[in-house]
């Protein structure tokens, strides 16, 4: 697993050692961050991707690999959420290998009751277990306590076979299907 753009491309990435956590594939994090970069559905009313200078929130973080990939393409700050201590562990080792351990802010927390948000974020990537239906649920614990932005992009990914159902407050922006996953883009309605 690599980091597929941006200042630290090529560099390794740490997995955790269980079979418990299911990474995003680097084919599936590239073709994410080509669209959040040149998708116009997904830039900003001006025009401006979200990423540059934005604040990402990574719900399932299990690698940090989201987080790592944004902050590579210019994201300013990144927020993790893992409730596994060997993924922890994990994410510590990635940041500290790529110098960006002040960039984030690491949470032993269950994704599904987050808490207030200490800063509410620009893009939040939703990678919860296949057929585990926690997409939904947790975007709206988010949203409920503050974590996200007016108009702030959720990205779900979900198993291909399966459909998403875009929750009440979000409209849907792009579906992809690569490989495996499916990437659903949303936008909060402000």
């Amino acid at each position: 697993m690599r980091i597929v753009g941006g200042s630290h491309r090529g560099r390794a990435l740490h997995a955790p050692p269980d079979q418990g956590t299911r990474p995003t594939t680097d084919r599936v994090r590239e073709s994410l961050f080509n669209m959040l970069l040149h998708s116009p559905s997904l830039l900003t009313d001006e025009g401006k991707t979200r990423l540059e200078g934005g604040i990402v929130l990574d719900a399932f973080a299990g690698s940090g690999a989201l987080s790592f990939e944004a902050l590579s393409r210019g994201a300013l700050h990144a927020y993790l959420f893992e409730i596994d201590p060997a993924a922890r562990r994990c994410i510590l080792r990635n940041a500290s290998e790529l110098g960006l351990s002040e960039r984030i802010t690491l949470r032993a927390a269950d994704a599904r009751q987050p808490g207030r948000a200490s800063v509410p974020v620009d893009i939040v990537f939703l990678d919860p277990p296949y057929r585990s239906g926690l997409g939904t649920p947790v975007l709206q614990g988010l949203d409920r306590d503050g974590w996200l932005k007016p108009q702030a992009l959720a990205i779900i990914e979900t198993d291909a076979k399966g459909a998403y159902a875009v929750p009440e407050g979000f409209d849907l922006l792009e579906e992809r299907q690569q490989g495996p996953a499916r990437l659903t883009f949303l936008r909060k309605k402000p």
